[in-house]
């Protein structure tokens, strides 16, 4: 069997198809601005380093969100959970009802997080990497909490999923 041929069709429909073969968790970012909560949703979200502690997130460079959230002081980053399928897909619907029904805390800095999430992190931005139609934020972590139990959201083949025991 030949895996790969000449001249294949790399498009961004057919890569993004072989790069929804990876599953992944699926993160909120959060900051208040102007005491209203701005955020959007991630599945591009990785450890980076420990010292100093550095996760990343890829975000679309035509993210109308993003310029908000980059701006802030801080952001709040929350692992969502196998019941946060339809805000993860809220946060992706228009901005005026990204956060209606979703129980948000509020740290002192002004990151938000969802309550009910399997991790939270107290993030600031570190650096930002140009990489083609994305950017990679660097964020650094300055606080951090994780729920005892619960099953993460997952996204995998362009769907949310939940894992099978």
């Amino acid at each position: 069997m030949t895996l790969f041929t000449t001249n294949q069709d790399l498009s961004p429909d057919a890569l993004r198809e072989v790069f929804g073969a990876f599953p992944s968790g699926v993160v909120a970012l959060i900051a208040f601005v102007a005491d209203e909560p701005v955020g959007l949703a991630a599945s591009s979200f990785t450890s980076v380093s420990l010292d100093p502690p550095l996760v990343s997130v890829s975000i679309a460079n035509g993210s109308k969100t993003w310029p908000e959230l980059r701006a802030a002081t801080y952001l709040g980053i929350t692992v969502l959970a196998e019941q946060h399928r339809a805000f993860a897909r809220q946060l992706a619907g228009p901005v005026d009802s990204r956060f209606d029904g979703i129980p948000l805390a509020r740290a002192a800095e002004g990151s938000g997080f969802v309550v009910d999430g399997l991790a939270h992190f107290n993030t600031s931005v570190y650096r930002e990497v140009e990489a083609g139609d994305h950017t990679i934020a660097l964020l650094r972590v300055h606080a951090r909490a994780a729920a005892a139990e619960g099953q993460p959201l997952v996204f995998h083949r362009s769907g949310f999923r939940t894992l099978a025991a």
